[in-house]
């Protein structure tokens, strides 16, 4: 995934319809992430806790991204 310096990094700026499909792919990764660790935890026999815990950190990242992203898009849109 790319990281958010990379997503802004080019000289033209972001369109509000590059941000809005930039957002829904990364909410798409992020509940297929969590759908697929939850199933393979199943598999596992691990508890939905644990696996969720373990997960954490990368939904706290994608959400950060996905604020910014939301935020970025807000001011393109008011302008």
């Amino acid at each position: 995934m790319a990281e958010p310096s990379e997503l802004t990094a080019t000289d033209e700026p972001i369109t509000a319809e590059e941000l809005t499909e930039i957002i829904a792919e990364l909410e798409e990764y992020r509940e297929r992430l969590v759908n697929d660790t939850l199933a393979a935890a199943q598999r596992a026999k691990m508890q939905k806790s644990k696996a969720l815990a373990q997960l954490e950190p990368d939904l706290y990242k994608i959400d950060g991204t996905l604020q910014a992203l939301r935020n970025q898009q807000a001011v393109t849109t008011s302008n």
